[in-house]
């Protein structure tokens, strides 16, 4: 039995933000402190960090199950299969539903049981639920449905990352800046082709690891809202990256049986440019090798890091050939991988 993805989906929001617009926001340190730079050498700074230009936000009226619908109307028709034929909606995501210009994440009922309103499923056994595991929550809602599947408690499961990050920003922060908007679905399901899932891996380190990201006040210390935002310790998060991440995703290739050389694609979270090249870099020095040129697409420069959604919405663009110089082709072997809050990382080597 082979489990594939066979339709996709993504929903891309149309608000463009870019770097510019920042240069009027007021970034202070975590301290409270005046940042001893100008808002243009900020921004420059960041732009060469994380290779980030512009990122998208939804409209104000908008909430992240609605964009995670959209992407999932979008996966449903592209697989060209009856809605009512699924067993699983998997929503990846962290901070539910939250309405613009409001203090508190909405998460009752789950992102999935609201999706499967939208999508007006009215088969009862179709079960949703939420899966909350950072950046590498759709990777791993993928790994869930494929042992649905391959245990016969499912045939097709509906699996959406969807994120709305601009509703949870600090605008007092630099960190601000990576953030977006996003959402991408896939189908899931068995298949008699030689083609899918080959292999996955997982890990969660949370010894000293677990709030390396984690929900924090304004730096801002003349704000006294109870509100809380999106935070991260960006140099703990690249050393910790730079030395597991590789290494987990070099396990998973070994357990698929896969030679490095066969690999075409690396699809990687769209974290940080920067951090993710020297991601891939690390796991082929790891092979004595060289990153090969082309092995990793990126669209973080336009539309920022959306967490879960980085991942569909990637493999979504490259499939519909709206990413330039990038295709993935019958038989390819490509990577999933992800790392982000918990700390989490997993991986998957998948035959298109």
């Amino acid at each position: 039995m082979n489990i594939k993805i066979t339709g996709t989906g993504s929903y891309i929001p149309s608000t463009v933000e870019k770097n510019e617009d920042f240069y009027n926001h007021e970034f202070l340190n975590p301290d409270g402190s005046k940042i001893n730079s100008s808002n243009e050498v900020i921004v420059n700074k960041f732009k060469a960090i994380t290779g980030i230009q512009e990122r998208r936000y939804i409209k104000p009226e908008l909430l992240n199950s609605d964009i995670a619908f959209y992407a999932a109307e979008k996966a449903i028709e592209d697989a060209k299969i009856d809605k009512e034929t699924l067993d699983y909606i998997i929503v990846a995501h962290n901070y539910g539903d939250v309405k613009n210009e409001t203090m508190q994440s909405d998460t009752v009922p789950s992102i999935a049981s609201r999706v499967k309103h939208l999508l007006k499923i009215k088969n009862p056994k179709c079960i949703g639920y939420d899966l909350l595991f950072g950046c590498p929550g759709w990777i791993e809602g993928v790994i869930q449905a494929n042992a649905f599947i391959k245990s016969g408690i499912a045939k097709k499961c509906l699996v959406i990352g969807s994120e709305t990050l601009s509703r949870v920003v600090d605008k007092h922060d630099r960190d601000s800046m990576i953030y977006s908007d996003g959402a991408g679905a896939v189908i899931v399901e068995q298949t008699n082709e030689d083609s899918g899932i080959i292999a996955h891996e997982t890990a969660t380190f949370s010894l000293d690891e677990a709030h390396f990201i984690y929900f924090g006040e304004t730096n801002n210390p003349e704000n006294t809202s109870q509100r809380r935002y999106i935070k991260m310790y960006g140099r703990k998060i690249y050393e910790f990256a730079l030395t597991n991440v590789p290494l987990a995703i070099k396990s998973c290739l070994e357990k698929s049986g896969y030679n490095i050389k066969d690999v075409k694609k690396i699809l990687i979270h769209q974290a940080n440019e920067k951090m993710d090249e020297a991601i891939v870099k690390r796991f082929y020095k790891l092979h004595d090798m060289d990153m090969p040129e082309g092995i990793m697409p990126m669209i973080i420069n336009t539309l920022g890091n959306s967490s879960v959604a980085t991942v569909p919405t990637l493999y979504d663009l490259i499939l519909k050939g709206k990413l330039d110089g990038q295709e993935i082709n019958k038989g390819d072997i490509i990577l999933f991988a992800s790392v982000g809050a918990g700390m989490n990382i997993n991986c998957i080597v998948y035959k298109y």
